[in-house]
């Protein structure tokens, strides 16, 4: 497939990157600074465009011929609002740009611990991570009131590198937890799961996650 990746330069996007192209697809790093190094730069199966994630013209052009669009964009801190501007642009920019479908990195604040408690509200939630959850939440909202073809994959409470496995359970609105009531996924397994659902379509106009 031919995949258009925004936030490519971010801890996120650069495992999602480095598993496309081990996949064979062919990936369009979508960047607002193209000279801004890749970690696969020079690598035949990607190339590097212009686009602005809050412009959806700019967008529409740097995603043209591309069959999915992937989103791994995080706003600066400060500015976690953006992200709900970028969804919109998002949706509106892949839809002048003739791309069917999007998949976009969602939040784990969202996710329910039981009892209907999202895991934001707990006591334990950072402070100071509250602002972006909610931002997500907010992105959520977004795109179910969307009639395109989207997918949010959000991560588990604690996502960071470490291996690919390829071992993972997947959840659709609970926080998936191992068995010492753990919630955590690799970057790079994130990443497996992402590229498994854009390869086999599994959740449409839906948000699912992804823990060991």
């Amino acid at each position: 497939m031919k995949i258009a990746l925004f936030g490519a330069t971010g801890t996120i996007g650069k495992a999602i990157l480095e598993e496309a192209l081990r996949r064979d697809h062919q990936v369009v790093a979508v960047l607002r600074d193209p000279d801004k190094p890749l970690s696969r730069e020079g690598h035949e199966g990607m190339i590097k465009v212009t686009g602005d994630i809050l412009m959806p013209d700019s967008i529409a052009a740097a995603v043209e011929g591309c069959d999915v669009a992937i989103s791994a964009y995080g706003p600066r801190f400060g500015a976690e609002s953006e992200l709900v501007e970028a969804t919109r642009s998002l949706l509106e920019g892949i839809r002048k740009g003739g791309v069917r479908r999007l998949i976009a990195v969602g939040g784990a604040g969202g996710l329910e611990i039981g009892n209907g408690v999202q895991l934001l509200d707990t006591p334990e939630f950072p402070d100071e991570i509250k602002p972006l959850a909610r931002a997500h939440e907010d992105a959520l909202q977004v795109y179910r009131a969307s009639d395109s073809a989207w997918t949010v994959l959000s991560p588990a409470a604690v996502i960071e590198p470490g291996s690919r496995t390829g071992q993972f359970r997947i959840g659709i609105s609970q926080l998936v937890k191992d068995e010492l009531d753990q919630s955590r996924i690799s970057v790079e397994d994130f990443a497996v799961a992402l590229l498994d659902e854009v390869e086999d379509p599994q959740f449409y106009q839906a948000r699912f996650t992804v823990g060991y």
